[in-house]
């Protein structure tokens, strides 16, 4: 797919519309673009506001939830963090914020971010007896394993994740190995999506981490597997999230909390009315769910997907910022 983000009108290197004391009143900001598309997406819709409503000299830098989170509250940047699921952090995020160190904005996504094992509906409607995470475990050959056949298979999520933290410790909690199961590292999230896509378009079987909202989730039927017992916060603490903890015990997912985090250090020396968007933006599952699906038909990257939302969904956004800010984003759209 051709299609480039129109380029704004500038004069001496600064939006149309938007004054030098604009610009200083907000100043330099840094935008953490995570390897997740809902993340990567949001990111760009809050580069192209921040850059053209209220006059930021936007700088975008890569990350991921636990190595961002941790440089901002260890070294203060980057500045901020538009989606972060601060559940996989319960020690990095309280003591970030308890030292000073980061504010909560919003809630990127109100609704929460789901999180879960899923297998495909196709064998779950085959199978309407495994509901449970146990039931698919009694069942390696069910999901056999692509390496080997012998035995049954879970995707785990990329290098970088605390998910990807959480799923390990699980699968030592539910005893999946000596149950017949391998945890398969697939190195990326362009690795887990094309293991789950061959799989599924080869009606083959299989055990994923995944979570909700995603455009995947939109275009592969999938159903999340139950888990055995209720949501323990303590646990989830002390040993769920901490790959070095040698006991995990079987535990559920909570429904993350998913919110935009901002260092302290930004918070005080930005505009008040910079913080004042980052304290209101956020979108629900529907809408960010139909955009990422719009992106994958269009094979549409994260700046393609926030013109696109912009451009499409005014009624949105515009509750995010003041009317003379609205006014500048929709004419440099």
């Amino acid at each position: 797919m051709k299609k480039y983000l129109l380029s704004t009108s500038t004069i001496f290197g600064l939006p149309w519309g938007i004054t030098a004391a604009d610009a200083a009143d907000c100043g330099d900001v840094t935008l953490a673009v995570h390897n997740v598309q809902s993340a990567e997406v949001l990111t760009f819709v809050d580069k192209f506001i921040l850059e053209n409503g209220y006059g930021c000299n936007v700088q975008t830098v890569p990350g991921d939830t636990v190595p961002t989170t941790t440089s901002m509250v260890e070294k203060g940047d980057p500045d901020v963090s538009s989606e972060t699921w601060i559940d996989l952090l319960p020690e990095i995020v309280p003591r970030g914020v308890a030292d000073g160190k980061i504010v909560l904005g919003a809630a990127a996504l109100p609704d929460g971010g789901i999180q879960g094992l899923w297998i495909p509906k196709y064998l779950a409607d085959a199978h309407p007896d495994i509901k449970t995470i146990d039931d698919a475990l009694k069942h390696p050959e069910l999901f056999p394993d692509p390496e080997d056949a012998s035995k049954g298979v879970i995707f785990n999520g990329a290098a970088g994740w605390g998910a990807t933290i959480v799923t390990a410790q699980l699968f030592k909690a539910y005893d999946a190995s000596e149950r017949g199961f391998r945890l398969l590292d697939p190195g990326s999230a362009a690795g887990l999506d094309g293991a789950i896509a061959k799989a599924y378009e080869r009606k083959e079987g299989f055990i994923t981490y995944y979570w909700a909202p995603t455009a995947l989730l939109g275009k592969y039927e999938m159903v999340m597997l139950q888990p055995t017992v209720p949501h323990d916060a303590a646990e989830w603490k002390r040993c769920n999230t901490n790959l070095e903890c040698p006991d995990p015990k079987v535990n559920a997912w909570p429904v993350d909390k998913v919110y935009t985090v901002v260092t302290k250090a930004f918070a005080d020396r930005t505009s008040p009315e910079v913080m004042a968007y980052f304290n209101t933006r956020g979108w629900s599952n529907d809408t960010v769910g139909k955009l990422m699906a719009w992106q994958t038909e269009n094979q549409a990257a994260g700046e393609e997907g926030a013109q696109h939302f912009l451009e499409q969904n005014k009624d949105i956004w515009s509750k995010w910022v003041p009317a003379d800010v609205a006014e500048k984003v929709e004419a440099a759209l």
